[in-house]
């Protein structure tokens, strides 16, 4: 049998297949069962600033309207949801030896480095920042939004004895150079790429709705490219590609691009997390038949400076390419 083990943050895992932070990790029994199928880790599902502070409003608005209110009631429900992930990273701990990754989901720095603490204390393994700040402030360049980011991340990395990585949105201005600079100061991991809520309009009732948050097999196409140039580019972090794997076909692109590790969400949903075990075993066929003995031999087979024509990973007009369809 070909050998799927690997490494991701430092972490030795069984192979490179990790549930990714959604409602499915937020369930005991579910993790008990992802590491039953194989899943070498799973990410928790995120701790949200954001709904933290809509419940605090929430409450506030049937309570009394007043910042005294709104302070207090913040606090109090800022308590009661770290309690309950505390409650859910040591349960996790205590439930499965796969290691158990912690996403935070934040877009300011007030707090988050004392809870990332507490986390670590309660027995993470590691910790996964999905930080995403909308630019909806014209007076806001793109560099001033990067050093937001980077604000919370330093603090964060500085403060931790445990792994950090992040999760990115593709929506940076260069990639290459954002990674980069996450890897001086200390971030070892950054998964390719975040999924967002995005919303839209029901045009019957004129009312605002969600748009389909699953992804298909096609949305593999962006963390393909990406992982593959910037993997070659910038050495030395790990690299944990997102969105898109629905069969172990996916999964092996993703390694031959140039992945330590895949997450996977979707498709579990879907279909169960019986997927789990029958991407692996895809693989480890896949891998068997063409006579690779490791994740390691095939890592990056296929990334931007492995193969003849580089360029294909670069170009982005495809006039050229579809000119003669009518």
């Amino acid at each position: 049998m070909a050998n799927l083990q690997t490494k991701y943050l430092g972490l030795n895992l069984k192979n490179p297949l990790i549930v990714s932070s959604s409602g499915i990790t937020n369930s005991i029994e579910k993790i008990k069962e992802a590491e039953k199928q194989g899943a070498a880790a799973v990410v928790l599902k995120s701790i949200f600033e954001e709904q933290i502070n809509f419940e605090a409003a929430h409450l506030q608005r049937i309570g009394k309207d007043n910042a005294e209110a709104y302070d207090y009631l913040q606090g109090y429900v800022t308590a009661n949801s770290i309690e309950k992930h505390l409650a859910l990273i040591k349960e996790a701990k205590k439930s499965v030896s796969i290691p158990v990754i912690v996403s935070i989901n934040g877009y300011s720095d007030k707090r988050w480095v004392e809870f990332a603490k507490q986390f670590e204390a309660a027995g993470a393994d590691a910790l996964e920042l999905n930080i995403y700040i909308i630019p909806d402030d014209r007076k806001k360049s793109g560099s001033d939004i990067e050093k937001e980011y980077f604000s919370i991340i330093k603090q964060i990395v500085k403060k931790s004895n445990i792994p950090v990585s992040v999760k990115l949105t593709n929506q940076f201005t260069n990639l290459i150079h954002v990674v980069d600079s996450m890897k001086s100061i200390g971030v070892k991991g950054v998964v390719l790429f975040n999924r967002f809520y995005e919303p839209d309009i029901d045009t019957d009732t004129m009312e605002m709705t969600n748009s389909n948050v699953f992804s298909s097999e096609a949305d593999i196409r962006f963390p393909l490219r990406w992982t593959a140039i910037i993997s070659d580019k910038v050495k030395g972090i790990d690299y944990s590609a997102s969105t898109g794997v629905h069969d172990a076909d996916g999964m092996i692109k993703l390694l031959l691009a140039g992945a330590n590790t895949v997450q996977v969400c979707s498709v579990l949903y879907a279909k169960g997390l019986g997927e789990i075990h029958k991407i692996l075993d895809g693989t480890e066929a896949w891998m068997r038949q063409r006579g690779f003995d490791s994740v390691d031999s095939i890592r990056g087979l296929m990334s931007y400076r492995s193969i003849p024509d580089s360029t294909v990973y670069q170009r982005s007009q495809f006039m050229k390419y579809f000119s003669n369809f009518e």
